[in-house]
């Protein structure tokens, strides 16, 4: 991936205070990184915008603090404000180029749907939708490509293993065996309807089956302790009528 720049300043305005800065269009963030003093910057909205749209979370950007600093980052975080969805704040990570890193790297999903789902008897089910890497930061990629074309028959699938990448510069910490596509039978609205209506027969039929008959008591849970006497039928007779009935202590 072509390594991208991006024109940042040293910025001073702190906490509640950059609410001015986004007034003037510009994006407050951070530099920070293993071993590094945290770098308080900010950058011009629509230029980052640009720039994270291309490099995304595997991009490596050259951020230029000023006239004389050069900070190689990778975009870690992007805060957006909760109700218009815009972005707030950015965190930066400054990488050692000579370190290898981790970062999540899109799955995406090319080529022609197989005939299979042309014809209504399949989907093609996406079971990953990213995977984690490994690999020096110059060496990051924007995504790893996997051709939907390659399933022919129902239950054909795609692993982890199966990924075509350059192995000698990236590494992937997850079970080769691992689905990442494949494709599975559709279920048509009909379908659908008639397991609907199966499953709600099965659960009326066995609601019925443990429901105890009118005028009976429920069978007590396993482990449950059945229900003591209530305590007017369980108390004993007051001293005055024990006496009364002729009884003795």
């Amino acid at each position: 991936m072509d390594r991208l720049s991006l024109l940042a300043q040293e910025r001073k305005i702190l906490g509640k205070k950059v609410k001015t800065l986004r007034k003037d269009g510009q994006l407050p963030g951070h530099v920070f990184g293993k071993g590094l003093e945290t770098e308080h910057v900010s950058v011009d909205g629509k230029t980052f915008l640009k720039t994270f749209k291309e490099a995304g979370e595997t991009g490596l950007i050259d951020l230029k603090i000023g006239a004389e600093k050069i900070r190689p980052v990778l975009v870690r975080g992007v805060q957006h404000d909760p109700v218009s969805g815009l972005p707030i704040h950015i965190d930066f990570y400054q990488v050692n180029l000579q370190e290898k890193v981790k970062v999540p790297v899109p799955i995406e999903l090319t080529g022609e749907e197989p005939e299979k789902v042309h014809l209504g008897e399949a989907i093609v089910l996406q079971t990953l939708n990213e995977v984690e890497v490994e690999a020096l930061p110059a060496d990051l990629i924007e995504k790893i490509e996997v051709d939907r074309g390659a399933l022919k028959e129902i239950d054909d699938a795609i692993t982890l293993g199966q990924l075509s990448y350059d192995r000698s510069k990236l590494t992937i910490h997850a079970d080769p065996e691992e689905i990442v596509v494949k494709l599975a039978p559709a279920v048509t609205a009909e379908m659908e309807k008639l397991l609907e209506e199966e499953a709600a027969e099965a659960a009326a039929a066995q609601a019925e089956a443990v429901a105890p008959a009118e005028g009976e008591a429920p069978a007590p849970v396993e482990g449950e302790q059945p229900p003591e006497q209530s305590a007017e039928a369980s108390e004993e007779p007051p001293k005055e009528e024990k006496a009364a009935s002729g009884e003795t202590k």
